[in-house]
């Protein structure tokens, strides 16, 4: 069986985002104050992803909503978090890492409204 979430663009995306996050982790955790952050932001990024792979698992109806406005609100708090960290991190990654949730977001509110008027 095809897993769905193969071609499905805002996943991709959150798991690239994910892959930056590790890299960042490395940066962070040198500094007492970056350690904590990292925590949190270990719990919000990983939870954008991992929202959209129980929501899949779930359907395709109003839990499937649900799990995308999970995951919606924990990449919002990533947002949060590499503001946070913007005094330990490169202005460049904190851009980058915010544009990217920025994407996701928006994907993921397409989909929701695509959803909800199909329901």
């Amino acid at each position: 069986m095809k897993d769905l979430l193969e071609n499905n663009q805002c996943y991709m995306k959150s798991m690239t985002f994910w892959s930056n996050f590790w890299n960042d982790f490395e940066l962070l955790k040198s500094d007492l104050r970056g350690r904590e952050i990292a925590r949190q932001l270990t719990r919000s990024a990983g939870s954008v992803s991992a929202n959209m792979e129980e929501g899949i698992g779930r359907g395709f109806g109003k839990e499937y909503i649900q799990f995308l406005r999970y995951s919606r609100g924990s990449a919002r708090e990533s947002i949060g978090w590499y503001q946070r960290g913007s005094l330990l991190l490169p202005s460049e990654i904190v851009r980058n890492r915010i544009y990217l949730l920025d994407e996701i977001i928006a994907m993921q509110n397409g989909i929701i409204k695509s959803i909800e008027r199909r329901l």
